[in-house]
């Protein structure tokens, strides 16, 4: 049976428990000699097990789950390849507990719940507690999952459960609320490397038959980008080409050839991480639809991690489009939260559709010019007290410092706007955000200057000498639609040094 965690479980329906003859001590399939590379460098001590430090400490959780020093249910949520089925290895082999393993793609309620009636029955006998390992949880209907509620709640069943979805949306809350989650992370790239190394040469793995040369070793590791069974998996089908063309070592080119990827030149800590991405984000600013899909496209094969192209998505949509398409910042974020809902290979199908509208939307960067310059202004000093009519006056004795004194409630006009001075003193006047005449921007541009107008209670323009009678005054209808004079306003407030090339395209969010 195939799963999407580290290694295969053993029986492709309902359960199986221990023991079982050739099926091996542990509830699984036994490990054989042709059994795939990641099975065979499987963890067989917790000790062995590389890339979660955050759960090995001692007294965690996850170490008293493998000792059996505490009945505790556990829900494992992590990526494929991080160590979910391992870990249910190394409970099944660490103490004489009863271990049952299903598949939630296989198992119904039925099987369920013959599993839960033997483990009544074994602690009515004062047999050995049973831990059940369900992997694939989330594939689980509701009722399949509540069929489990009262034999975890009375601790008839241990439940480990695996998972590659988020459990709060993908198990329900009475399940939950009964385990201890755990989240593992992705292996960063030291761990598969490390993972790598250790399987060249282990006599579970290639024995030291062959060796890997570093341009190889980086391929593989960019490759599993943080799943370590597609690294080992790799790693065999390239050390089976070597050994077909006679060679001592696997070099790059083997490498390639066995997975057929070839080998992009992305490190992401280097200077290729920093010159793809600040291409992406450039050909995206200047609208090139092709271009931005092919630096995503070259990041995904590389290994980018996809929670940062989402971010990247996330601050360009205000950066770079703001205004003129205000709905883009909405597209970008459903983006990435398809990222962490969904995951990879296929939110980077959310993530092209999110490309493609960004660099497809009219651009605007007046949301960063404005807030450039009003930084500006508050770290230079200018500004002052909140006026005394905005000041909070909900608590007793407010109104006798004069706070709320004087406000004006703009719904009690009939235009919906009234003049009254919102900015401290100093700022009277200042002009911040300045439209653009691109997509959406346009009508902004149109309604602001009568805002300013109506607001700063300044008096209508004289009328232009080509122009028979002069502005006529604002009526209510008139007000709701807020007419005004076309065209982008008087400049304001300048706003030096802002995001408008290249300073947050890569380094501000490489280096975090």
């Amino acid at each position: 049976m195939e799963s999407d965690a580290l290694f295969s479980l053993g029986e492709p329906a309902g359960s199986r428990s221990a023991p079982d003859g050739p099926a091996g001590v542990d509830g699984f399939t036994a490990v054989a000699d042709d059994s795939p590379l990641p099975v065979r460098m499987r963890p067989v001590t917790l000790d062995e097990l590389i890339g979660q430090d955050h759960l090995l400490a001692p007294g965690a959780p996850l170490r008293q789950l493998v000792s059996g020093g505490a009945p505790l249910s556990v829900i494992l949520w992590g990526p494929p390849g991080s160590g979910k089925t391992t870990i249910a290895h190394l409970v099944a082999g660490a103490t004489d507990r009863r271990f049952v393993a299903m598949s939630a793609l296989s198992a119904g309620v039925k099987d369920v719940r013959a599993v839960i009636e033997a483990a009544r029955r074994q602690r009515r006998s004062g047999g050995p507690q049973t831990v059940l390992f369900i992997d694939e949880v989330h594939r689980f209907s509701k009722t399949q999952q509540d069929s489990l509620l009262a034999a975890v709640e009375d601790r008839t069943v241990t439940l480990l459960a695996a998972t590659t979805e988020n459990p709060y949306f993908s198990v329900i809350s009475p399940l939950l609320s009964r385990c201890v989650l755990l989240t593992l992370q992705p292996l960063d790239d030291a761990a598969v490397r490390g993972l790598l190394r250790r399987a060249v040469t282990d006599k579970r793995g290639l024995d030291g038959a062959l060796t890997l040369t570093p341009e190889a070793e980086d391929h593989l590791v960019r490759l599993a980008a943080g799943d370590v069974r597609k690294a080992l998996t790799a790693l065999e089908a390239a050390a089976a080409s070597a050994t077909a063309l006679g060679a001592g070592r696997i070099d790059l080119a083997t490498a390639e050839q066995a997975v057929d990827v070839a080998a992009v030149r992305y490190d992401r800590d280097g200077d290729a991480h920093y010159d793809v991405v600040s291409a992406f984000i450039k050909s995206m600013r200047g609208s090139d639809v092709d271009a931005a899909v092919h630096w995503l496209a070259r990041m995904l094969v590389a290994g980018e991690d996809a929670r940062f192209i989402a971010r990247r998505l996330v601050i360009f949509a205000s950066e770079d489009v703001g205004m003129a398409d205000p709905g883009a910042l909405s597209v970008a974020t459903a983006a990435a939260h398809a990222v962490e809902y969904v995951g990879l290979p296929e939110a980077q199908l959310n993530l092209a559709q999110a490309v493609i509208h960004l660099a497809t939307a009219p651009k605007s960067n007046s949301a960063t010019t404005a807030i450039g310059a009003a930084i500006a202004d508050v770290r230079a000093g200018r500004g002052g007290p909140v006026p005394r009519g905005l000041r909070d006056a909900h608590y007793a004795g407010a109104r006798g410092l004069g706070h709320g004194t004087g406000y004006r409630y703009p719904h009690d006009d009939q235009r919906g706007v009234v003049t009254q001075q919102y900015v401290p003193d100093g700022l009277v006047g200042t002009d911040y955000y300045q439209p653009s005449p691109h997509g959406a921007e346009r009508s902004v541009a149109t309604r602001l200057p009568l805002l300013r107008r109506i607001v700063r209670g300044l008096p209508a323009p004289p009328a232009r000498p080509d122009t028979p009678t002069a502005e006529p005054p604002v009526t209510a209808q008139a007000a709701s639609a807020l007419p005004g004079e076309t065209g982008r306003p008087a400049t304001g407030t300048g706003a030096p040094g802002t995001m408008q090339d290249s300073g947050t395209d890569a380094a501000g969010e490489g280096q975090q």
